[in-house]
């Protein structure tokens, strides 16, 4: 006697070949909403403008090694400190300091350092920062140029030389 096979909703098989699409329909999907739903930050826009710029940055940092200078820099919560050890500018001008976050273009911002009666430059730190950063201290006339990678918090005084 021939018995009749249950019908195609009961086997375990059409199921198994229809999750397979099913599967792979929901996994795309959920893919391409994690794509399009990521926000790249881009820190430099216009690449090629910024490579011409680079002779230019090059003939300010060797002025700085020209005039010798020399800087110690102390961090604190509140404050930033900086001091010439050698080749200190004769204006007593401000001099601005840029911090750059290696990868989060939002998170960059410049200081004013101002100079105290003792020679002592200083400027005011909204928030503590940590991290590392790319720091960049310029003379308002931007003839001379100094940068380091730093790594903050540090309670030693770092060495800042072009």
């Amino acid at each position: 006697m021939s018995q009749t096979p249950p019908p195609w909703y009961k086997q375990f098989w059409p199921w198994f070949l229809i999750a397979i699409p099913v599967t792979s329909i929901i996994l795309s999907t959920k893919m391409l909403m994690l794509a399009l739903g990521g926000n790249d930050s881009m820190v430099i826009d216009d690449y090629y403008k910024e490579g011409k710029g680079i002779n230019m940055n090059l003939d300010k940092i060797q002025h700085a090694r020209d005039l010798g200078i020399d800087i110690r820099l102390q961090f604190s919560d509140e404050s930033v400190q900086l001091a010439f050890a050698a080749g200190k500018p004769e204006s007593g001008a401000a001099l601005t300091m840029y911090f750059q976050h290696p990868t989060l273009a939002d998170k960059d911002f410049q200081l004013l350092l101002t100079q105290n009666a003792s020679g002592v430059f200083s400027g005011v730190l909204t928030e503590p920062i940590q991290g590392k950063w790319k720091v960049t201290l310029e003379p308002f006339d931007k003839s001379w140029r100094v940068y380091q990678d730093i790594g903050l918090p540090q309670s030693s005084p770092i060495v800042f030389r072009p």
